[in-house]
């Protein structure tokens, strides 16, 4: 078997224990809330394991327990001093979800019941109070509400259910030697996409596809293997600024999400995908409104923003040195540009930016037409169009684009246009992009190779003869001609069939010749 062939059989085996969960959950609350009880518990395992495996290091020449380490003043002060040194976080040695899953067998004579698994996790976010990791920690397990009646109605049935969970979750082989994949970064993953397969809208806050982000994300690291940061103002999950780490080493993650539950999700995520405390920030507000890395900038700025979002528009942001000098602000019913606007405002004179916007920014007037007019005219900042096929995201069925923008474009540069959007493997909810699509993609935009019928680079004065309409079909000619009629040919064939006719005509007078029947009795025979 191949590596490849046993990463795909250990993620199937994962996939159908997770959804076994799920299905354990389902039908006593929607699946939008019940990811929140799943992902937050194999989060908790995530922290106690970390916490176990630090401690074993710090313990491994003391021969000494945890248990017995902890109950020693001395000990248990220079312990919890480590740990928040160097993971920003303690749990002690009962609340360790390895303790509980020794204790869930016991039934009610064992220590467990969600009453003490809700001390616990208080107990990790209590434990960073007045610490650097104060921020990362505050309040990031509000989602997972174990006082709540859907769980069951009293604590005896809610402990019930989520010991079933956690027992579950206790079977999925974390640190195992012989799992060819990232356990948990794929379990993470898969209910993330699950969720959002059955989220419908709600999924778009915290999840861009996969397929999605890997072309965002190549598109971005590009001759650039070490990057300083990365920055997405609509951070949902982190997914995005992690798959940039994938193509690119990343040091430093910056984002900032406006839904409270996504921004928790985007944490512990970062912290799921083993980045120190101090290694990133994300900030839970409106970015438009309130932006929190305003002053910074970054390498690489990715998003996928919310199609034609409502903001305020107003006056002021004339005066605000993301719009100031576009003398235009997008329109309140549609935020698009006015967050293409932000992200470049971010970006860094030698960095790159990729976001995913609908089409419409392509080509729609008024003050959009003048912000995109600017960028192309005025800036030279625009690098590629890409078109993306339809319905690729959850919750939506719209075509989408791709725009790269640079800051330091060479004054008679192209931009390079790709019609992505016949491209795709049909599925059963979305379409979706297969690996060779991607490359398909990222290889076009490297080379900025014209291709018949998918590519083409364009030059600034073609684009200006289009009055800065960006709309692909202008640039990608997708037209495929129908092959020309043969009239001859047509005459012909059509007196082959009057001769066929008559034949058959022929044939069949001897046919009633031969049945005696009369040319009345003919006529009225039902055919």
């Amino acid at each position: 078997m191949t590596t490849s062939e046993k990463q795909r059989q250990q993620q199937a085996e994962l996939h159908k224990k997770l959804w076994t969960m799920a299905n354990d959950l389902r039908g006593q609350m929607e699946a939008y809330d019940f990811k929140n009880y799943i992902l937050g518990l194999i989060f908790y395992r995530y922290l106690s394991e970390k916490t176990e495996a630090r401690i074993a290091k710090f313990l491994e020449e003391d021969n000494i327990s945890y248990e017995d380490a902890w109950k020693d003043d001395e000990y248990r002060e220079g312990l919890v001093e480590a740990l928040l040194e160097e993971i920003g976080f303690v749990i002690e040695p009962d609340f360790l979800f390895s303790s509980m899953i020794k204790e869930i067998p016991k039934g009610e004579q064992g220590k467990f019941d969600v009453e003490l698994l809700h001390k616990a996790i208080k107990a990790v976010e209590e434990s960073t109070l007045g610490t650097e990791s104060q921020q990362d920690f505050e309040h990031l397990f509000d989602d997972m509400d174990l006082t709540s009646t859907k769980l069951g109605r009293d604590v005896k049935s809610r402990s019930k259910l989520i010991a079933k969970i956690m027992m579950s979750i206790n079977d999925i082989p974390f640190l195992h030697d012989d799992v060819d994949i990232d356990v948990l970064g794929d379990a993470y993953e898969y209910l993330i996409s699950q969720f959002a397969a059955n989220a419908g809208k709600k999924a778009g806050e915290f999840y861009t596809p996969q397929q999605v982000s890997k072309i965002l994300a190549k598109i971005v690291t590009h001759e650039k293997p070490d990057l300083k940061n990365v920055y997405d103002p609509t951070c949902g999950s982190g997914s995005l600024m992690l798959r940039v780490a994938k193509e690119s080493n990343v040091r430093l993650f910056y984002g900032q999400e406006l839904t409270t539950t996504t921004f928790n999700l985007a944490r512990m995520n970062m912290l799921l995908h083993d980045l120190r405390y101090t290694d990133f920030d994300i900030q839970n507000d409106n970015t438009l409104e309130n932006p929190k890395h305003i002053d910074m900038r970054f390498d690489a700025v990715v998003a996928n923003p919310p199609y034609s979002a409502k903001w305020s528009s107003d006056a002021k942001y004339l005066d605000d040195e993301r719009f100031s000098d576009y003398g235009k602000l997008a329109p309140k019913s549609k935020a698009d540009f006015a967050f293409v606007q932000h992200m470049i405002h971010q970006l860094d004179d030698n960095g790159t930016m990729a976001v995913v916007l609908p089409h419409g920014v392509l080509f729609r007037g008024a003050a959009e037409g003048v912000i995109r007019k600017f960028l192309i005219e005025e800036k030279n900042y625009l690098d590629a169009v890409i078109g993306l096929p339809a319905n690729i995201f959850f919750g939506t069925s719209i075509p989408t684009c791709v725009l790269v923008f640079k800051k330091n474009r060479q004054a008679d540069a192209d931009v390079i246009f790709i019609d992505a959007s016949n491209e795709f493997e049909k599925g059963k909810n979305q379409n979706n992009l297969t690996d060779e699509n991607v490359d398909k993609i990222v290889d076009t935009y490297k080379s900025r190779e014209t291709i018949d019928k998918y590519s083409y680079a364009a030059s600034l004065d073609e684009i200006k003869e289009n009055d800065y309409n960006l709309n692909i079909p202008r640039y990608v000619d997708t037209f495929v001609e129908e092959e020309p009629v043969d009239l001859e040919a047509v005459q012909v064939r059509l007196k082959e069939i009057d001769q066929e006719i008559e034949e058959i005509d022929r044939e069949l007078e001897e046919y009633f010749k031969e049945l005696g029947v009369g040319l009345d009795e003919r006529t009225s025979v039902e055919i």
